[in-house]
């Protein structure tokens, strides 16, 4: 608290008044702040300036930099704003002028600079005595009509000049370029938007006042950013249209470059909006060192004056597009944009959703019409008014001359010409400075043309006031107008959601083989590739693998399918089919680690391909049935495996000396078939096996008939049509109906499926097929053949088959698969096979099938099920 003086000479009005030192600093923030506001940091909705910013073109418009008019020195505008209207430091003009000239600042510059005017790499301008500058085209645009009275003036920081307090702005400034500022308590940060969508919204809202935010969506689709780009996802555009505040995910434009090598490289041509390319680039860089970004083995950025160009070299067994999503994850190369719509509307810092910024700048644009109808008709009405004083004159031009030369001075002239003639002060005047060559015929006669004219203009500006809709009218003419002068194709790439960067419409769905060889390497090859051969042929190349690898796992899908894949472990993953990398029929892939994060010592042994993973009701009647080398099988609902973790999840609980072996999906009522590499198998209903978590380990489904003895695969049947194939290490298989494998319980020893001698080798693979099928058949040595099951008939349960392949020396089967039959280059070889020591071609009626179904078949369940069925 302030104290009275006790000064006794002093005088009463020098009393020391108290105060309340809290209410005094309340009082002069809040004045502090609303000046920060109103006055420095937030945008008119009417044109979308600051006042830094208008007061630099309305500087400019006093300098007479027009668009077609030489440049100007940054320096001597700079001094022209700050003596006449912007009392702040030379910098913070310099500065706005310089934004304004950028283009990756603003997505339609307001200034033409000639100079250096900085780079997006942050580099600063020139000084400002060294640049030079002058208006853009569409800054004439926003101070069009500034002359015509249609804007309200104010007096400057020392009330010696009248500065404007809003310009006319032709265009809706504020949603096309956007703004950004802090206040006290409060920021904006409103993202540019294109021209031409935001005009086709204009106008459609000026036909319907009561328009949707959702139909204006329709036209404005979403923020248009000056440095191009990707909106990754709708939803932060659509609440920041309709609410003002909303989360905007942008990304780069980058695409992936496959050299002649096979080496690929990501090439990015567009960066988000405000990013600093030059530090971007660094900070992967570090990223990269700091081993957070794997994969990128070089970083060059060849930008030039033609564009923008990063290029990131990816090393050979890396894949680009995992490394692509990783720079959208830890860098700048994705990032987000925090809309908030705050502006002054009427001097008042208010929210604006996309419906209120083009109401206020419709308003704004009515008032400014209004305004200019209103001086263009007061204009016209004064010239006007002293043409018909003219034209009385010219009527009476003998009697004016003679009263002009009768008077002596110039005042007794007009003053005779006022009462003699009922004219106007005015007139008068007008009639006394006319020179003589108005006397003319012709001078005469464009007087009367002119004042034709005015009257017809007077009609239609006063047609203009008495009618609402006809202004209207003129604004979206004028709007149209500016769109075909300015507007401009979109820059930014618009994603409606998040998943639609990979999806099924970027991709086309074509059928593929994927491959994964024994090492861990993986590809993409369309089916078209391999062709159908006759079998018992010597195949075709199928994969270039390195030494000691080959091709283990071959199988079928649609590039719009997802995969889980199932590894030896019992952990599942989840990855979509166009994301694998595709790769020519002869070339071995990339490495699985790259792709998905498996353990090194991991292998994937089976995969289940699911049409789609949102679909409640398709996830809740379908089931994956798992089997294990040591005989155990497993239900699990397909729920469970539809939100799989990066580093994957645990599928089944897998025992000690155990491993995965197959999964399959089913609709809860297959027949399942389990095959051993003794020859033996087991046929039992999926209703026996009941659903079980995931952390479950599962019931026995076959007892195996040996130490040695393992599970080689496991087949669900739904359709009667299918038959049982089997497949032995030497290249020998068959085809049997599946009624012939009698239905027994489960966890039995099962029955015999192939005569397992020493020259078909043990049972490798069981496969579910029809004629519709065929059959592509992978060795050690990466030879590949295509047989049509068709040509393959069926025979006996029991039988050793016959040969499908030829191998050489110690070559054997790696991998069976079956495919779609193709009709293409099919050979008939019905009824035939290959001699297995000759080249010759013998009937297969010759081929001695062995009958060799005299072992006991038994039936017996074991006799620990009740304990095997207790989920682990």
């Amino acid at each position: 608290m302030a104290e009275e003086t006790d000064n006794p000479n002093a005088e009463q009005h020098d009393k020391i008044i108290r105060i309340n030192i809290e209410d005094e600093m309340k009082s002069a923030y809040i004045d502090y702040s609303m000046s920060v506001i109103v006055s420095r940091a937030l945008p008119d909705v009417r044109d979308g300036l600051k006042p830094v910013h208008r007061r630099v073109l309305y500087g400019m418009l006093d300098l007479g930099l027009a668009s077609n008019k030489p440049y100007k020195k940054s320096a001597r505008i700079v001094g022209e704003v700050l003596g006449k209207y912007h009392p702040h430091g030379d910098s913070s003009v310099y500065d706005t002028m310089v934004r304004m000239a950028q283009p990756w600042s603003l997505r339609y510059p307001l200034v033409d600079g000639q100079g250096n005017f900085g780079s997006i790499d942050g580099d600063s301008p020139a000084a400002m005595r060294y640049t030079e500058a002058r208006f853009k085209k569409m800054a004439e645009e926003m101070l069009a009509d500034i002359n015509k009275d249609t804007i309200d003036y104010r007096l400057n920081f020392d009330d010696s000049l009248q500065e404007p307090t809003v310009l006319p702005a032709k265009f809706p400034n504020l949603l096309v370029n956007g703004a950004s500022g802090i206040a006290v308590g409060m920021a904006t940060n409103m993202p540019p938007h294109n021209l031409t969508e935001v005009i086709d919204g204009i106008v459609a809202y000026i036909g319907n006042n009561d328009i949707e935010i959702s139909e204006l969506m329709q036209f404005v689709k979403a923020p248009d950013f000056p440095t191009g780009g990707i909106i990754y996802g709708y939803e932060g555009v659509k609440d920041a249209f309709e609410t003002g505040r909303g989360r905007i995910m942008m990304r780069g434009t980058a695409e992936i470059e496959t050299l002649p090598n096979d080496r690929e490289r990501i090439i990015v041509t567009e960066i988000p909006y405000q990013v600093n390319k030059a530090m971007m680039i660094e900070r992967t860089a570090e990223l990269v060192n700091e081993k957070k970004i794997e994969g990128i083995s070089e970083i060059r950025d060849e930008s030039d004056r033609e564009g923008m160009r990063v290029v990131y070299e990816i090393k050979r067994d890396a894949n680009a597009a995992i490394v692509l999503n990783n720079l959208y994850k830890y860098t700048a190369l994705q990032t987000s944009f925090s809309v908030n719509n705050i502006a002054l509307v009427k001097g008042r810092p208010m929210m604006l959703n996309l419906k209120d910024m083009i109401r206020h700048f419709v308003d704004h644009r009515h008032e400014v019409v209004v305004r200019r109808t209103k001086f263009e008709l007061s204009e016209a009405q004064k010239r006007a008014h002293i043409l018909e004083g003219l034209l009385i004159a010219l009527d009476h031009i003998d009697e004016v001359i003679k009263l002009i030369r009768a008077s002596q001075t110039p005042d007794e002239a007009r003053e005779g010409l006022i009462a003699q003639f009922g004219l106007s002060d005015i007139q008068a005047r007008a009639i006394l400075d006319m020179t003589l060559r108005r006397l003319t015929g012709l001078e005469r006669d464009k007087i009367k043309d002119e004042y034709a004219e005015l009257m017809k203009l007077i009609d239609y500006l006063n047609s203009i006031l008495a009618d609402e809709g006809l202004r209207m009218q003129i604004i979206k003419d004028e709007l149209q107008e500016m769109r075909d002068k300015y507007g401009d194709a979109r820059r930014t790439i618009i994603v409606h959601s998040a998943a639609e960067m990979m999806t099924e419409d970027f991709i086309e769905d074509e059928s593929v083989v994927i491959t994964i060889s024994r090492e861990g390497y993986i590809k993409r090859t369309p089916l078209t590739e391999y062709r159908t051969q006759g079998r018992g042929g010597k195949g075709a190349i199928g994969s270039n693998s390195r030494d000691a690898d080959f091709i283990e796992h071959i199988f079928i899908a649609s590039n719009h399918n997802y995969l889980l894949f199932f590894t030896d472990k019992g952990k599942c993953y989840w990855m979509r089919v166009f994301e694998i990398p595709e790769g020519s029929r002869t070339s071995k892939g990339r490495a699985l680690q790259n792709i998905i994060n498996i353990e090194k010592d991991e292998k994937i042994r089976a995969y289940i391909k699911v049409v789609n993973l949102k679909d409640q009701e398709y996830l809740e009647n379908n089931f994956i049935i798992m089997c294990t080398k040591k005989g155990t099988i497993k239900k699990t609902n397909l729920q469970a495996y539809s939100r799989p973790r990066s580093n994957g999840i645990n599928a089944i609980n897998i025992n000690e000396g155990d491993e995965l072996l197959e999964a399959n999906l089913t609709s809860g009522g297959s027949e399942i078939v389990m095959a051993l590499r003794s020859g033996r198998a087991i046929r039992f209903n999926e209703s026996t096996v009941r659903p079980m978590g995931r952390t479950a380990t599962g019931v026995r489904g076959i007892r195996l008939s040996g130490p040695k003895d393992e599970v080689v695969g496991m087949i669900s049947i739904e359709s009667s049509e299918s038959t049982i194939l089997v497949v032995s290490e030497n290249g020998y298989g068959k085809r049997t109906d599946v009624d012939d494998y009698r239905v027994t319980n489960r966890g039995g020893k099962g029955v015999k499926t192939i005569n397992v001698t020493e020259k078909t080798g043990e049972l490798v693979s069981i496969k579910d097929v029809t004629d519709k099928d065929d059959l592509m058949i992978i060795n050690r040595s990466g030879i590949v053949i295509r047989i049509a099951m068709s040509n393959l008939r069926s025979m006996g349960r029991a039988t050793q088959g016959v040969r499908l392949i030829k191998l050489k020396g110690d070559d054997s089967i790696a991998s069976v698969a079956k495919v779609e039959h193709d009709e293409e280059e099919e050979v008939d070889v019905e009824n035939l096979v290959l001699n297995p020591d000759e080249n010759d071609i013998i009937p297969a009626s010759d081929t001695t099938e062995e009958d060799e179904d005299t072992e006991e078949e038994e039936d017996e369940t074991d006799e620990d099920a009740s304990e095997d069925d207790k989920e682990e």
